[in-house]
């Protein structure tokens, strides 16, 4: 018989707490021979079952508001019988995905299982997920990883139903999936999960190319692009894209649990042809892939997604052997980085991309967020986290020697920008935020620089292009000092924050005062109004000498990133949130039955 999910899990939404108690003998034993349907050799029956499964389990929990009382466990198998239903419906669960049989099978025992999984908003208090830690599928998740076949079709539900498993009470239990997913050295199955991935985002990237395409021609983008660029990103439509949170939760994961994974990261991935999305039996309606955000004007989700990428490259700019394979001189890629259009810089042309190692892109990644973002809803959280990138990137440099040749000026010039609009923005800043928290890690990394600069910077001349840059934009770094002496000799709530930059100038201050009357008088004996760039280079080498720096302790110390202790209640909200949107796009058209049908036309 066909089953009529619609009707089922409506029919079970519809009938009151009391109504349902009445049949739950009948709901127990709809749930057990669904189960025992299971192994059975008719594939026809097997998927009945799985989706009766389906639909008892949405339509009972449904039901299971706090308000009715009755567990939902009780309700679907009965206590007493839970523990070994449930064990027999994962073992039945592994047994069909790791089997060679039909990839429509496998299909909806991952659609039964992310049914499972997320029925709950809060995937920890859903307590059916006891029994899928006691009753590990890990392996079964892993195999379909590593066989391509099998990955084609199903590495997206795969993956996104590790990541979720993965945050089931993960801070205050063991949890198997997190144990497991540590220590995978297997190489065909992290190559295989670093595929899904990279063709889920780069799938993104596409699409949100496409809606870029068409929206800058015509008028309103000439406009747009004209108006300028401070609050652009307040003022203009947003380019709406779905942003794949569950598929970043994927990734996050991944880099953050296992070491072995980074090495996965960067390699070329020749095989793209993977399906992301599951299978449509109406080409005509696009699916939506599972835990995707529907493009909307909320911006909310955007700063998530923008968080949970810059925890990403943390983990990786933390990690000792990330950043040797960032910095390997031996392994250059070329990298096509989205570049926001803004009025004062042309467009870049994509065709002469150089070929430089990785961490190159990194550096152009996160000067590209500090020049782009700079706009009335200031998202503080993400410039610091940015800057956090940089400074552990330099902190490598600096401990390996490490000189890369990379066009330092384009971070100084951003950095000194940010801190020009901190302080032209400043009242309506600090009603917000501390803005002098990202002040002193600014200036702290051209200490960094100023200190150490000689141990990573590629050539003596890139040392003096530093000073020349700090000399040339002097008036920012005057202009911040007044504004925190200011601060730090009032006795308001900045000025422990403000005197903490105060001390912090003390050597950019030096180089200012050392060498600014030496290059008026440089001008002054020559009768040259305006220097050149190399007449002020000049100055500067031949003053080295005399110029006195005082040591600064720490510059290269930085606290290591911790999930637990800052992330957690953003982790917490992230998977409530890929979890509502995983069960919302499970729609019934990918459990319908028309392609599984055609599959078993007969039974034997």
């Amino acid at each position: 018989m066909k089953v009529n999910l619609e009707y089922l899990e409506g029919k079970l939404e519809s009938l009151d707490g009391e109504e349902l108690m009445k049949i739950k003998d009948n709901i127990n034993c709809l749930f057990q021979h669904c189960i025992q349907a299971l192994g059975e050799e008719h594939p026809i029956r097997v998927v009945n079952a799985l989706q009766t499964l389906c639909a008892l389990i949405r339509g009972v929990h449904q039901k299971n508001k706090s308000t009715s009382g009755f567990d939902i466990i009780n309700m679907l198998m009965g206590f007493d019988k839970a523990e070994l239903c449930m064990k027999n419906l994962m073992e039945s669960l592994d047994s069909l995905l790791c089997a060679e049989g039909s990839e429509s099978l496998k299909s909806l025992c991952l659609k039964l299982l992310l049914c499972l999984v997320t029925v709950t908003d809060n995937i920890s208090q859903n307590t059916i997920l006891e029994y899928v830690m006691i009753n590990s599928i890990f392996e079964a998740i892993l195999q379909i990883l590593s066989h391509p076949p099998s990955r084609r079709e199903h590495g997206y539900d795969a993956v996104v139903l590790l990541a979720l498993l993965v945050n089931y009470r993960k801070y205050e239990s063991v949890n198997p999936y997190i144990v497991k997913l540590s220590i995978v050295d297997d190489e065909a199955t992290l190559n295989g999960m670093g595929l899904v991935i990279a063709q889920a985002l780069s799938e993104y990237n596409r699409q949100y190319k496409d809606k870029e395409e068409e929206h800058q021609s015509g008028f309103f983008s000439a406009l747009t692009n004209m108006v300028g660029s401070m609050f652009i990103a307040d003022a203009h439509e947003k380019i709406s894209v779905q942003t794949n949170e569950a598929i970043l939760l994927a990734l996050y994961e991944a880099v953050h649990l296992n070491r072995n994974f980074i090495t996965v990261l960067a390699q070329s991935h020749p095989e793209m042809g993977l399906v992301t999305t599951p299978v449509s039996p109406a080409p005509t309606t696009p699916v939506t892939p599972l835990g995707t955000t529907p493009p909307s004007s909320d911006d909310e989700h955007r700063l998530h997604s923008g968080k949970l990428c810059l925890i990403i490259l943390t983990c990786i700019a933390e990690d000792q052997y990330a950043n040797a394979f960032l910095h390997d001189d031996n392994m250059n890629f070329r990298v096509n980085l989205h570049r926001m259009p803004m009025r004062h810089r042309k467009k870049a042309a994509d065709k002469n991309l150089p070929c430089r190692p990785l961490v190159c892109a990194v550096l152009d990644l996160m000067v590209e967020f500090i020049v782009t973002h700079m706009m009335k809803e200031f998202p503080m959280d993400l410039y610091i986290r940015c800057i956090q990138v940089v400074h552990k990137l330099l902190c490598y440099q600096k401990k390996c020697r490490v000189r890369l040749h990379y066009t330092w000026r384009e971070l100084w010039s951003a950095l000194i920008n940010l801190l020009k609009f901190l302080m032209s923005n400043e009242t309506v800043l600090l009603a917000k935020h501390n803005i002098f928290t990202l002040a002193l890690m600014i200036v702290n990394l051209f200490n960094m620089f100023i200190t150490y600069g000689d141990t990573f910077l590629p050539t003596p001349s890139s040392y003096d292009e530093l000073y020349y840059e700090i000399i040339r934009m002097h008036q920012s770094f005057d202009n911040l000092y007044s504004m925190v002496l200011r601060l730090s000799t009032n006795a308001g709530q900045w000025k422990e924050a403000a005197s903490k930059v105060t001390h912090a100038l003390v050597n950019i201050r030096a180089i200012i005062n050392h060498f600014n009357p030496k290059i008026e008088s440089y001008a002054a004996v020559n009768h040259i109004s305006q220097l050149s760039e190399e007449q002020v280079l000049e100055v500067v080498r031949a003053n080295y000498d005399t110029l006195t720096l005082k040591l600064q302790d720490g510059l290269d110390q930085y606290e290591r990133y911790s999930e637990q202790h800052k992330e957690a209640a953003f982790f917490k909200e992230l998977v409530r949130s890929i979890s509502t949107n995983v069960r919302r796009n499970l729609a019934f058209h990918t459990l319908s039955q028309e392609v599984l049908l055609k599959e078993f036309s007969t039974i034997s």
